[in-house]
């Protein structure tokens, strides 16, 4: 009758260690402990051995097929579908979507041994031990992680760099916000925070590295200068939102996480899908990827109370933005990203040049100038093309606004009706 090798390696190493308590080098409570075995079962082994000798040794039930175990032709199934189709998946993932998709019924360790054994999945070694893990926020919104991860997202397009921003709760799990952009930017930054705010309210907390657009860092990996902020501080200063920054990358361990299960999952499902594009990849993030993901992975708070505040009338327009303090030039333009901003002549001033205004960039690419306290001076496309422009009155109209003046005197009616002027 033959037995698999691994029957007979066991059988020596059952050998070798009863030898030993045999001969008296070992106790048999020690004996049992080091096979891993209760004393009634050593006891057992050791009449087999008197018995039958070093054949008793050997385990019978290897030799015999398991009565749960799968069909071959499943097996094969399950093979093919990952060499074919899913290959690059990690087990996890592929055995969701084979069971969702394929109706594959084989259980995750059944896959992943199938998988490891066919040398299509690599084993990794166990990870050791870890330090104790920060406890979550009670409260769903009491902090959101945001970071960027540039990866190949796009599998089908080679060589292409492309970031990921994401915005996730620390209570939940869940993943509020995921877009493609080409840049880690201020702007990719805010639209971010615009979505979210828009979504579900002004959170507590934000936790974030310490990147340019974040904070202002005066010595390389020192502490950050809270007292100069970035466009993104000022404006989460604004909205009343505490910002906190990562001093090492396990410090945002629930980022780097997330960061890892996104690699691993959503660059297999966008090349699966046939996606090489920015715009097709956001809308599969947005009405497929996201969805499916926190129905996977969000998790209960354990306080149900929402921790985010209601937006309110906060104007995020002129909150979310890149502002700078600029002095008007003497022929009444700003100059923002090389473009010259023509201000038009304003009511009741000969001209602007002087004047100290608040440049706003919005997230829609438009331009603003506003003179403090909210005085609007110019409403600009990027490029700088004015888009609204105000009347300015004539001087026909200044005469007749004027109260008390003779001339408006004599050109209205008995009923105040404005009479046409008369030409002398």
């Amino acid at each position: 009758m033959a037995y698999p090798d691994a029957a007979w390696e066991r059988a020596m190493t059952i050998q070798e260690v009863m030898l030993k308590a045999l001969s008296g080098e070992l106790h048999w409570f020690r004996a049992a402990e080091i096979l891993g075995w209760s004393p009634r079962t050593l006891r057992r082994w050791r009449e087999r051995y008197e018995v039958y000798g070093y054949s008793g040794l050997v385990d019978k039930r290897l030799h015999r097929p398991s009565l749960r175990r799968a069909p071959p032709g499943q097996v094969e199934h399950v093979l093919r579908l990952y060499r074919e189709r899913y290959v690059g998946f990690n087990v996890r993932h592929f055995h969701e979507i084979a069971r969702r998709e394929h109706r594959v019924t084989v259980s995750y360790s059944f896959t992943k041994q199938a998988l490891q054994i066919a040398g299509l999945v690599k084993k990794h070694q166990a990870r050791g031990r870890h330090r104790r893990r920060r406890e979550p926020r009670a409260c769903f919104g009491e902090l959101l992680h945001l970071d960027g991860s540039p990866h190949e997202w796009l599998a089908l397009v080679s060589e292409w760099r492309t970031t990921l921003i994401t915005v996730v709760d620390d209570a939940t799990k869940a993943l509020l916000y995921a877009q493609l952009w080409e840049q880690e930017t201020t702007r990719a930054v805010m639209s971010a925070l615009a979505h979210v705010l828009r979504t579900e309210g002004l959170p507590m907390a934000l936790y974030t590295d310490r990147a340019g657009w974040a904070f202002h860092t005066p010595k390389a990996r020192g502490p950050v200068d809270k007292t100069r902020l970035t466009q993104v501080g000022r404006a989460l200063r604004r909205l009343g939102i505490e910002h906190i920054p990562a001093y090492s990358p396990q410090a945002r361990g629930r980022s780097e996480r997330m960061n890892r299960t996104l690699q691993g999952r959503l660059v297999n499902e966008l090349r699966v899908a046939g996606i090489a594009t920015i715009a097709a990849a956001n809308a599969y993030l947005r009405d497929v990827y996201v969805p499916r993901h926190n129905a996977t992975f969000r998790r209960a708070p354990r306080d149900p109370a929402t921790a985010f505040v209601p937006l309110g009338a906060v104007d995020l327009d002129t909150i979310l933005c890149q502002e700078a303090e600029r002095v008007i030039a003497p022929d009444n333009t700003v100059t923002v990203d090389t473009h010259a901003l023509q201000i038009e002549r304003q009511p009741g001033r000969r001209t602007c040049a002087g004047l100290r205004v608040l440049v706003r960039q919005h997230l829609d690419g438009t331009i603003t100038i506003t003179r403090p306290p909210a005085v609007r001076l110019g409403h600009f496309t990027a490029d700088g093309q004015l888009l609204t422009a105000k009347r300015l009155p004539t001087r026909a109209d200044r005469t007749i606004d004027r109260p008390g003046c003779p001339r408006n005197r004599d050109r209205q009616g008995a009923r105040g009706v404005v009479s046409p002027p008369v030409i002398r």
